[in-house]
């Protein structure tokens, strides 16, 4: 009897677990909404139209900027201590 609920059980899980499993293989299946490529009609005047192309290349830029700025930097020499 202990076998059954036991088994009972781990069926119950299984179909629970199935449910959620499908549930987020159909979320995945969603079609998701193309990136605009420039800015929307409704952005101000004053904000430029660059794409997704040109803002990943200007953060690359600013990146590997600080990044030869800090290397650049002295590296602190611990104290020597007798």
């Amino acid at each position: 009897m202990r076998a059954m609920f036991g088994l009972v059980g781990l069926v119950v899980v299984l179909a629970v677990v199935g449910v959620v499993v499908k549930k987020q293989m159909s979320a995945m299946r969603t079609p998701v909404p193309a990136l605009q490529t420039a800015a929307p009609a409704s952005a101000p005047a004053g904000s430029s139209s660059a794409t997704v192309r040109d803002q990943s290349q200007q953060i690359q830029q600013q990146v590997k900027q600080q990044v030869e700025g800090l290397m650049q930097q002295a590296r602190p020499m611990p104290d020597e201590e007798k």
